[in-house]
């Protein structure tokens, strides 16, 4: 860990990542240093921008105006797959739902491998570290990586390389557990989808569950990683000469995509693959007492994956099954926030125990809303 932030030395901590001082954030080579950071931040902007309006923005769009036209939401159960019950365990209902998802899910985490490896090689990490930790300092920069989040507008799987990416360049561990709880929990899109999809209660329970995890769970959690800083031989270097070549920029863009393809794609897969061989496990439709299955759904719905919106039509379905408000209920925070594939892609971000808390938090507060829901 670096120095205090009252220090007046060349570093301070912000957060729990020790960045540079503002002196050593200058560009080191004069007008053309700036020039080169004022054009990596452009063309940066121009990926993600790109990315998003192909993969987000503009479908999104419709469907929003789709959804307001017709006051209702379109989707296919991902725990049924259309059909009334889930499937038992079977190689075949694992690659239905694979092929199903992958089909729903691809142009976000394509969109999001390309910011993820456009955050590694064009943004400075001393300056990344910074903009996330500016706000309130009790809240230790999730208010800024809750906020950022909201455009994103992707499912906790395909945050999670952009996550991950944050992480190693310098963001501070509050700012990215909002960045990736908020992209599905506070989605405006999906918002209004529930908004015209469900009973206002249920949409009230997920903007006050979302508000709640988002800028409140994660910079509490993010307190376990005090003495996890991210440091590297690159982390000391002015933010300005990571930039300074473009080829040098190309190559880590080429270096981070290619690991994330080689490594993160495959270990998503596969553990997308195992969720759907085994959802019909996840899900129990006799439960026993309320109590029981409230928690038993909640666990479940931290773990099981889901597309976008994907929980809008699951809990229209378990509705319909006669299962109770107050388990369908906690599924409404439990579905988006988290999930198997999403926790194992972000391992190497976060320490165990913060990830553990992260899961327990998303848990509790799934088992508070479906009893909410229940007295409503």
């Amino acid at each position: 860990m670096g120095k205090s932030s009252h220090d007046d030395g060349p570093s301070a901590a912000v957060g729990n990542v020790v960045v540079q001082d503002e002196r050593e954030s200058r560009p080191v080579a004069g007008s053309s240093g700036a020039r080169t950071v004022v054009v990596a931040a452009v063309v940066f902007a121009a990926v993600a921008v790109a990315a998003l309006t192909w993969a987000k923005w503009w479908p999104y769009a419709g469907k929003i105006a789709h959804a307001l036209t017709t006051r209702s939401f379109e989707g296919t159960s991902a725990l049924t797959g259309g059909a009334r019950l889930p499937p038992a365990p079977s190689w075949h209902a694992a690659w239905s739902f694979t092929a199903t998802y992958f089909r729903s899910v691809w142009p976000a985490l394509v969109a999001a491998l390309l910011i993820a490896a456009a955050i590694e090689a064009l943004v400075p990490r001393g300056w990344l570290a910074r903009q996330f930790a500016r706000g309130p300092r009790r809240l230790g920069g999730s208010a800024a990586g809750g906020l950022v989040s909201l455009p994103s507008m992707m499912c906790t799987c395909c945050t999670a390389p952009i996550t991950s990416t944050l992480r190693r360049r310098g963001a501070p561990p509050a700012s990215a557990l909002a960045y990736w709880i908020g992209n599905p929990t506070l989605n405006p899109a999906v918002l209004v989808f529930l908004a015209v999809a469900l009973p206002w209660q249920w949409f009230g329970v997920r903007v006050v569950g979302g508000v709640l995890l988002v800028f409140g769970v994660t910079a509490l959690v993010a307190r376990l990683e005090d003495g996890r800083s991210v440091r590297s031989p690159e982390f000391e270097r002015a933010p300005a000469e990571e930039s300074l070549s473009p080829s040098a920029a190309v190559r880590r863009f080429g270096t981070a995509l290619g690991r994330m393809l080689l490594i993160l794609v495959p270990e998503y897969a596969v553990v997308v693959l195992l969720v759907g061989a085994v959802r019909g496990w996840l899900f129990p439709l006799e439960t026993g007492p309320v109590p029981l299955a409230v928690v038993l759904f909640a666990l479940a719905g931290s773990l099981f994956v889901v597309p976008t919106a994907g929980e809008i039509p699951i809990i229209h379905g378990l509705l319909a099954l006669g299962i109770g408000a107050a388990p369908v209920g906690a599924l409404l925070i439990t579905l988006p926030a988290l999930s198997l594939p999403s926790l194992l892609m972000v391992g190497r971000s976060f320490s165990p125990r913060t990830l553990v808390a992260v899961f327990a938090a998303v848990v509790a507060l799934g088992v508070a809303s479906g009893t909410v829901l229940v007295t409503l």
